[in-house]
């Protein structure tokens, strides 16, 4: 099984990007036929692990790895971290093509969790990318089918995006199944305050 571990913005904040989101050049295109590749509201979330195929007999050790990851920053002190979504970008050229929406504010914590995450995993041997994490939540994979101009003014225009603040209070261990309609299972959640 494809497996990540992520956190979810509350629906204010969604409702919030939502709106902004209305208003980008991606989402007049699909709206048009284009298939940008919105990302479905139900889909939105910053990915603090990324694992990819699973063994199914694993995901025990996965939930195990979660829970002493959230046991450890409860333990710790640390609280739920309290998050915006702002700022925005591009990642990839080309049919390769992603637009994002930032993460801001307690990011120094957010790292940390991410950080604990990982090494929970590697503690039992799991998989994981191990590329640096950048937070963000994904808007849309528009690839080639957007002219680069207006991919340039989305990303503009999401550059100065700031939404409300949030309180980062629980991980997710997430299934997803791939396709022309990504799907996205929550399999368990864990508290961190």
């Amino acid at each position: 099984m494809r497996l990540f571990v992520a956190a979810y913005p509350p629906p204010e904040v969604c409702d919030d990007l939502a709106r902004r989101i209305e208003g980008l050049r991606v989402t007049a295109a699909a709206q048009r036929g284009v298939n940008t590749r919105l990302a479905r509201r139900e889909t939105w979330h910053v990915t603090l692990a990324f694992l990819g195929e699973v063994a199914d007999e694993r995901a025990p050790a996965v939930s195990g790895a979660l829970h002493r990851a959230a046991d450890v920053w409860r333990a710790a002190g640390s609280g739920a971290p309290r998050l915006c979504l702002a700022g925005g970008g591009r990642f990839g050229r080309g049919r390769f093509t992603v637009l994002w929406v930032g993460v801001d504010g307690d990011t120094d914590a957010v790292q940390r969790l991410s950080k604990q995450v990982r090494r929970e995993l590697k503690h039992d041997r799991l998989p994981f990318d191990e590329r640096p994490f950048k937070p963000h939540l994904t808007v849309a994979r528009p690839g080639e089918k957007l002219d680069s101009a207006e991919v340039a003014a989305d990303r503009e225009d999401l550059a100065g995006y700031r939404g409300p603040q949030w309180p980062l209070d629980s991980i997710v261990l997430v299934r997803s199944h791939l396709g022309p309609q990504p799907r996205y299972d929550q399999l368990s959640t864990w508290p961190l305050a």
